[in-house]
């Protein structure tokens, strides 16, 4: 029977289970302080070859989810699936304990202008008429505040029509959350013990007592986007004031823009980064709009850079003084828009932190406060960058006057 036994097959095993001996002992896997004394096995299902051996760390992401069903079977995805598991049945209890109401919001809904495109089921019975899957619950919980529940949240299923990134995906769950006449310095409490009670369940890691943060312009400013990863030491410096006299137009051009910026992102140890590299994250800013990635070297024998010609010594010692750039150094420069310089140099500053492995080991959560209900298109028009269901944080006659 044991010459006839294979990988996968299904067996079923009669016997008694005893104590390893103490040199046999394995606790390194979940059965490694006990074996079976096996006293009859029987085949209860054959199984072919499968595509992948479950302990193969080479298997490509293609192959792995084209038998979905044998990923799911590798402990990693299993663990994955099981921390997830807790992390909800937390939430959900924590948020129970606080006078939270769970209450399911429709999905089959009307489209509504929000931050991505949505999905759109055909509808049956109005011909010609569509549903939108919804981006997140937002105006049925605007409604059950109107209704009279003071208190709601939402494990949710949200759906966005857009590019698929590593923070991106078509479909995400979510825990959403609505109160009424509850003080920003409430919620952010509550959401603040949540987490840190989370952390420390699930992980065992201690947060802090008060979480930092950092308004909207801020962020953008330092770090290009507008959920930055503070456990990334690098930091853009805007450099308008340095580049607004210098006699190349690339960078004085937007330097001299309100609607601009020229940005520098310094890299420690980047001046080894070959000439290859460098143009793969030319390329990589490319996807942002960036329409070059200009840099410059410090290293041992002094800067070096295609750039430095057009820039001078002066202009460019006050950038590497300014940047506080060292030897082994790199620094990279953004001039464009300032949407355009932001999103391209910021998306860079994450890259460049998972490919050199620049990330602190310490966890580091943050609140981004006073982010614009609108931002201005290149017409001139305003696009709505938030949802309106948001107290202005003057008067309502300041949004009025001055929108952005």
């Amino acid at each position: 029977m044991a010459e006839s036994v294979r990988n996968e097959f299904v067996l079923k095993v009669s016997g008694k289970v005893i104590a390893r001996a103490s040199d046999m002992i394995n606790k390194k896997i979940p059965t490694g302080e006990i074996e079976v004394l096996a006293g009859n096995i029987e085949i209860l299902n054959t199984s072919k070859p499968i595509p992948f051996q479950l302990d193969s760390l080479d298997t490509s992401e293609e192959v792995r989810l084209k038998y979905r069903y044998l990923d799911l079977r590798r402990d990693e995805m299993q663990n994955r699936l099981r921390v997830r598991s807790k992390v909800t049945h937390y939430m959900r209890d924590f948020m129970d304990k606080h006078d939270f109401i769970d209450i399911e919001t429709p999905f089959l809904t009307k489209a509504t202008p929000e931050g991505a495109r949505d999905y759109l089921v055909p509808s049956r019975t109005h011909e010609g008429s569509f549903f939108a899957l919804p981006q997140s619950p937002q105006l049925f919980k605007q409604l059950l505040m109107m209704s009279g529940f003071e208190r709601y949240y939402q494990i949710v299923k949200c759906f966005r029509d857009e590019d698929l990134r590593a923070d991106r995906q078509p479909e995400f769950t979510q825990l959403d959350v609505e109160t009424s006449f509850m003080s920003e310095v409430e919620i952010t409490s509550l959401m603040e013990e949540m987490i840190r009670g989370l952390f420390n369940e699930l992980l065992e890691v201690s947060l802090p007592k008060e979480f930092p943060s950092i308004s909207y312009h801020e962020a953008m400013e330092l770090y290009g986007v507008d959920c930055p990863d503070l456990r990334i030491p690098l930091k853009m410096v805007d450099i308008n004031e340095i580049m607004k006299d210098v006699e190349f137009k690339v960078f004085s051009g937007p330097a001299n823009n309100e609607k601009e910026r020229v940005a520098a992102l310094k890299v420690p140890g980047g001046a080894s980064l070959s000439r290859k590299q460098i143009d793969d994250y030319t390329k990589y800013v490319g996807i942002y709009g960036a329409k070059g990635l200009a840099y410059i070297k410090i290293n041992d024998d002094g800067p070096s850079s295609p750039i430095i010609k057009f820039l001078g010594d002066e202009v460019t010692q006050k950038v590497i003084k300014q940047t506080q750039a060292e030897i082994g150094d790199i620094i990279f420069f953004g001039a464009d828009k300032t949407r355009i310089v932001n999103e391209s140099l910021g998306n860079l500053r994450e890259k460049l932190a998972h490919d050199l492995d620049l990330f602190d080991k310490e966890w580091a959560p943050v609140w981004v406060f006073d982010f614009p209900m609108f931002d201005v298109e290149d017409d001139g028009s305003l696009n709505a960058i938030h949802h309106p269901f948001t107290a202005p944080s003057g008067d309502i006659d300041d949004l009025l006057d001055n929108p952005v």
